[in-house]
């Protein structure tokens, strides 16, 4: 589909790449990786067309589409949300605009025997059935499908786009590119802006699309999930592995291992080459061997080999001073903002040691709660921090906080102790703070940057309760595994707000889900959360049904025991009561599909020839006779579920 040839991009004395060639094939699914400042945003500038490269040719067809989401875009602000998700469809509105016109004039004219009105039959009949096959009548249906699985609600399609931060209206445009149906996507971290639930539903869509993928993400589930091979960005090179992720990183490893072998007998030969011309330099009787090596030594092609990878250096938080048995204890908290009410009813307890994950759509609280906790803003309830707790607190803007006077080893310098301090240089590298960069200025880093220091600050302060809020964004992989390895080995509490489940899986054992205005507790890691939540709702984003309100449980905790046992007893209850609900839920889901399915049934089956159609006739009764006895299920889980919510 698309071919790569000899591609040279250069922005100073050294190439960013040289010689890079490779093909991108139809229903391709690619992750383009390599460390920042690599060249993959470039490259993928340069296949959508929009950067030309020093040398090379990107060859694609006239008639190959391409649709492209960098990871910051100008965006629009003079229409709904609804309206500019339609600009994905101006071809197809153009295209209905032209078929219009041809009705209007086969309907005017009479001359139905003319070579004119034979040809205007012809070519109507041609561009409608493109309009069909291109689903351009069904294009509001999928235009609020897509809008619905990255997030958005239903009232929120007529709201200006003003109205919405950067990181949804990045969602807008996803939209777009996705309802374009383009040949080849290019996606520039997609990921950014979205949570589990739409990551999850666009991993969905990418699958069943026909388009080739080429993706740039710091994701590495979702890079698992969606591609099948690995296209890497190393000393200047392309490097093709026809395989996942995970295999890549077996194979990258292998590979540099090879390199260094290599390179070391290539640094042996020269060193001995270097040697012998030092020494015979100013002997007549070995001048031709000196002028010998001389010339092998400018033949030699040095070796280059990946830059040192830091991703296996272990940190470790200082000690400190051993928490109370319940560092944090919620109980009936509520936060309103305004007429809005954020969340209800949040009642659990959080035991010391234990690591927590904080999930949920965008703007279902999270954030807000963990305001809450330090004391940030008011609430109404009772949130009781416990004895002798130490918080280090990670948010998302934490990186404004830093001094701008400073240079980022000063920053770091600043809270090292002991030991710690002879590794500063080590563990900058870690988080891509190497080399010359240590000495930059605060002020002179972008926002991403600034971000990573503020991690490394942390993770260099002696605190018992950890709470991180989105602290991947701007991490690549090698950075988030030093980080996840700091958090697994912290012996205190952790609570963390997270998109990234490579991130927690492994390093959570609760997950707390924010919705509806409730935040439910699921025990178990990650994955375990996300499974439940699959059998759960197949439509989830779009369901309508209220959400039951969990029964308040009364946190005391004066005595250990006491708070024990309760924290035991409330468990108990909300995994009976989850139980009810998945199967509530399901049953709601079944019966919503069948009446959909009865209705097309019944439309149908009114034409002259559905009505003749007795396999029809036969699935209406059937579908009709399991639609009452899915029904009177849901009435008896419903009241089951009423007693249990109200003992």
């Amino acid at each position: 589909m698309i071919s790569i040839e000899a591609l040279k991009v250069e922005f100073g004395v050294k190439p960013l790449f040289h010689d890079a060639s490779f093909v991108i094939n139809d229903r391709d699914r690619i992750a383009l990786v390599g460390k920042n400042g690599a060249g993959k945003s470039t490259l993928l500038k340069i296949l959508c067309g929009l950067q030309k490269p020093t040398s090379g040719h990107v060859s694609i067809p006239n008639d190959t589409t391409i649709g492209y989401l960098p990871q910051v875009m100008v965006l629009q602000d003079d229409t709904t949300v609804r309206e500019e998700a339609r600009k994905a469809f101006a071809g197809n509105l153009k295209l209905k605009e032209r078929l219009d016109e041809m009705e209007r004039q086969m309907t005017e004219r009479t001359d139905y025997e003319s070579e004119a009105y034979n040809a205007l039959v012809a070519r109507y009949t041609q561009e409608h059935d493109r309009y069909l096959m291109m689903g351009a009548g069904n294009y509001e249906a999928e235009l609020e499908r897509t809008l619905i699985g990255l997030g958005f609600l239903r009232t929120d399609f007529d709201r200006p786009t003003s109205e919405f931060s950067g990181g949804w209206r990045m969602r807008i445009e996803l939209a777009k590119i996705l309802l374009q149906r383009p040949d080849v996507l290019l996606l520039d971290e997609p990921t950014n802006h979205l949570d589990i639930e739409s990551i999850q539903w666009l991993e969905q869509f990418l699958a069943a699309s026909s388009s080739a993928v080429v993706l740039v993400s710091h994701d590495r589930a979702f890079i698992n999930n969606v591609t099948r091979r690995t296209i890497e960005i190393t000393c200047g090179q392309i490097v093709d592995y026809k395989v996942k992720y995970d295999e890549y990183v077996v194979l990258r490893a292998e590979r540099r291992e090879q390199q260094l072998r290599a390179y070391e007998n290539q640094q042996r030969e020269i060193a001995d080459m270097k040697d012998f011309i030092e020494r015979f330099r100013y002997k007549a009787t070995k001048a031709v061997q000196v002028q010998s090596r001389i010339k092998q030594l400018a033949k030699i092609v040095p070796i280059e080999i990946d830059e040192v990878d830091r991703s296996a250096m272990r940190l470790k938080f200082p000690p400190c001073l051993r928490s109370g048995d319940f560092p944090i204890i919620c109980d009936d908290v509520r936060k309103d903002y305004g007429s809005h009410m954020i969340f209800d009813h949040v009642t659990f307890t959080i035991r010391r040691g234990e690591k927590v994950a904080f999930v949920g759509k965008n703007g279902e609280g999270k954030s807000t709660l963990v305001k809450c906790i330090m004391g940030e803003i008011p609430f109404t309830g009772n949130l009781k921090i416990g004895h002798n707790v130490q918080i280090g607190y990670f948010a998302q803007n934490q990186a404004q906080l830093l001094d701008e006077s400073k240079t980022v080893y000063d920053t770091i310098d600043d809270v090292a102790k002991g030991d710690v301090r002879l590794r500063i240089n080590d563990i900058l590298g870690a988080f891509m703070f190497g080399g010359e960069n240590s000495e930059k200025k605060v002020k002179v880093l972008s926002g991403g940057e600034r971000s990573r220091l503020a991690i490394i600050r942390l993770l260099l302060e002696p605190v018992n309760l950890l709470i991180l809020d989105e602290p991947t964004n701007h991490l690549d992989m090698p950075s988030k595994d030093v980080l996840k390895e700091a958090v697994k080995a912290f012996d205190g509490t952790a609570i963390i707000v997270s998109h990234d489940r490579e991130f927690l899986d492994g390093l959570v054992d609760k997950v707390y889900e924010f919705g509806g205005g409730r935040v439910r507790e699921h025990l178990g890691g990650i994955y375990d959360f996300l499974r439940s939540r699959q059998i759960d709702s197949l439509h989830q984003l779009d369901m309508s049904s209220p959400v039951k309100e969990e029964p308040k449980v009364p946190v005391e905790a004066p005595q250990p025991s006491a708070a024990k046992q309760n924290y035991a007893e409330h468990r108990e209850q909300q995994k009976r009561l989850r139980k009810l609900e998945k199967e509530v839920k399901a049953s709601e889901a079944k019966i919503e599909s069948m009446e959909q399915r009865l209705a097309q049934l019944d439309e149908t089956l009114c034409t002259p020839e559905g009505a003749s159609d007795m396999t029809l006739v036969t699935e209406y009764t059937s579908t009709k006779k399991a639609l009452d006895e899915e029904i009177a299920r849901w009435e008896q889980l419903s009241e089951q579920l009423d007693s249990c919510s109200n003992p």
